[in-house]
């Protein structure tokens, strides 16, 4: 039977804790309990800080005192966070809804060959190290020269056409490893259905040198096969055969997987990864390993294992996402912060936010529990982000001085760029980079008194800082594996399934039956549009008309 979370109908407010956490959150809107005192306490920033070797998290700037975090501790001990995230990995059936296991974990759980992951009574490891032999022998062959194009030349540019989990978490992998390894094949997103998309990517490539990679695992997700069409017609207008330029990563027997429409290659994913997690399949790994060997992405892969196993077995006190999950809560359920801001000092980071916003509001906004009950309010907040400093010079006046929200600070200590560094004020850019997120983390918290009101900042105003030593694919590997568990502990805790998504089925529904009206139109231009609503009415004559006039 599985556990209640908080957000249950029969346990939120049931649960002592529930109410001991709503008590103590009511404190902390009185004057003692005020950042700029919490700060202050001896010890405050040993005791609220963690790390592994890999990753740094100092949550001394949060608004928790040691009676909160205790507090915390034994609602996921009451929800039984580490045991269902134990089951997660185990290969037992946590997503519910779908009544399937949800085993990312396991495609970077290969290195110890005799090990294995199980779901039901089936062993699924062979099948991910074939899979993974698959993506090592195609991509070594591209980066030899013995998979050529239609023309004979050699690749140097793959779009991955895919949208979502087929894109998002590649998409940050690949720009941040590309700033310390220089890629062999360029990389390109074609996420987006919009023509224009498609107009900026083949603005910047060789057809004859151009591979293709279809990311989905039903191959019938709408934009992906629009794009898919376009793609098809781009090769042919060039006189190339789509045969000779199209890669695959779908489901076996899947459309995308069937002989009777060759491809060069089709690479399979699992049910039991979901597209959000789905980074260290295959929906990641080809374009990777594409981009910059199979080994790196190994090393990614390592890196992921290295938190998957500090996730399964630190204590709860000293275990990094589970205690970055539980100040999440805090924040949002007793707190009642709207949102949430995710702020990487790092150019190399700046497809971190995207990434993490599919990743959590996917998975966490749902209004009902593991056994289809409403919740006693929705799960899940709103997350953004923008790197540093340029965040500050664009919605860092709200964050001082509007309606706050936490905000999660991430470092790298060392740079990509290994070159001369000039020097102004006295120090260099990555000096500078540090001093201003060292700055927003105090500022947020201590604020500043002035007579003026427009120059005064309340400060209380709570903030995590991350750290990791730098943007290799150990470090990077790291860091995706913490949001990922984390994001899961949060749904553990709350008492939803954090690997669903129905929310994204209503509006392809309707976009169905205006897709038909539209098809209609295009066979015959008598076809009319009165019979429907003003609205879809008036937008779909403007569509074909193409003026506002």
């Amino acid at each position: 039977m599985l556990p209640k979370g908080l957000l249950h109908p029969d346990m939120s407010h049931n649960l002592g804790i529930f109410s001991k956490l709503t008590e103590q959150a009511a404190c902390f809107g009185t004057e003692p309990y005020h950042l700029k005192h919490l700060i202050r306490q001896p010890q405050r920033f040993s005791d609220f800080s963690l790390k592994t070797k890999e990753l740094f998290l100092d949550f001394s700037r949060q608004r928790v005192d040691a009676d909160v975090l205790q507090d915390l501790i034994i609602l996921a001990k009451e929800t039984e966070a580490c045991q269902s995230f134990s089951d997660m990995a185990a290969g037992r059936i946590v997503n519910t809804t779908e009544k399937r296991a949800a085993l990312h974990t396991g495609a970077r759980n290969f290195f110890n060959n005799t090990i294995e992951l199980k779901i039901g009574n089936m062993d699924v490891s062979p099948e991910i190290s074939r899979v993974n032999n698959e993506i090592k022998n195609f991509s070594s062959a591209i980066h030899q020269g013995t998979i050529k194009g239609s023309t004979g030349k050699a690749f140097t540019h793959a779009v991955v056409i895919g949208i979502g989990g087929s894109y998002l978490g590649c998409e940050f992998a690949f720009k941040a490893l590309k700033q310390s390894i220089d890629p062999k094949i360029n990389i390109h997103f074609l996420p987006n259905v919009d023509i224009d998309n498609f107009n900026s990517v083949i603005k910047i490539i060789n057809p004859e040198t151009c591979l293709w990679i279809v990311i989905s695992k039903s191959y019938t997700t709408t934009e992906t096969m629009a794009n898919l069409a376009q793609a098809q017609l781009f090769l042919k207008t060039h006189g190339l055969s789509p045969k000779n330029h199209l890669v695959t990563v779908t489901a076996q027997g899947s459309p995308g997987d069937d002989p009777s429409n060759p491809v060069l290659a089709a690479f399979h994913m699992f049910d039991f990864i979901g597209g959000r997690f789905s980074v260290t399949s295959a929906v990641g790994g080809l374009p990777l390993s594409l981009a910059f060997g199979f080994d790196n992405f190994e090393r990614f892969l390592k890196g992921c294992h290295n938190m998957d196993t500090h996730a399964l077995t630190a204590p709860e006190p000293k275990n990094i996402p589970l205690m970055a999950a539980l100040i999440s809560i805090w924040n949002t359920f007793f707190l009642n912060y709207p949102a949430q801001a995710i702020i990487p000092y790092s150019s190399g980071l700046s497809k971190l936010a995207p990434h993490v916003q599919q990743l959590s509001m996917e998975s966490l906004g749902k209004h009902a529990s593991t056994d289809g009950r409403f919740l006693t309010r929705p799960g899940g907040t709103i997350i953004f982000g923008e790197p540093g400093t340029n965040a500050q010079h664009s919605f860092f006046q709200l964050a001082h001085q509007g309606q706050a929200f936490p905000m999660e600070f991430i470092g790298v200590i060392n740079p990509a760029y290994g070159g001369e560094c000039a020097k102004s004020k006295g120090v260099n850019n990555h000096q500078e980079l540090w001093a201003n997120m060292i700055a927003q983390t105090l500022a947020l918290a201590i604020g500043k008194e002035d007579e003026a009101p427009a120059k005064s900042f309340t400060g209380n105003r709570p903030s995590s800082l991350i750290l990791i030593n730098d943007l290799s694919p150990e470090n990077l590997g790291n860091l995706l594996s913490f949001y990922e568990a984390k994001t899961v502990f949060e749904g553990f805790i709350l008492g939803i399934n954090p690997f669903d998504q129905f929310g994204v089925e209503l509006g392809k529904v309707l976009a169905s039956d205006i897709r038909k009206e539209i098809q209609l139109k295009n066979k015959s231009m008598d076809h009319g549009f009165d019979h429907l609503d003003d609205t879809r009415k008036f937008y779909l004559k403007t569509l074909f008309k193409g003026s506002l006039e």
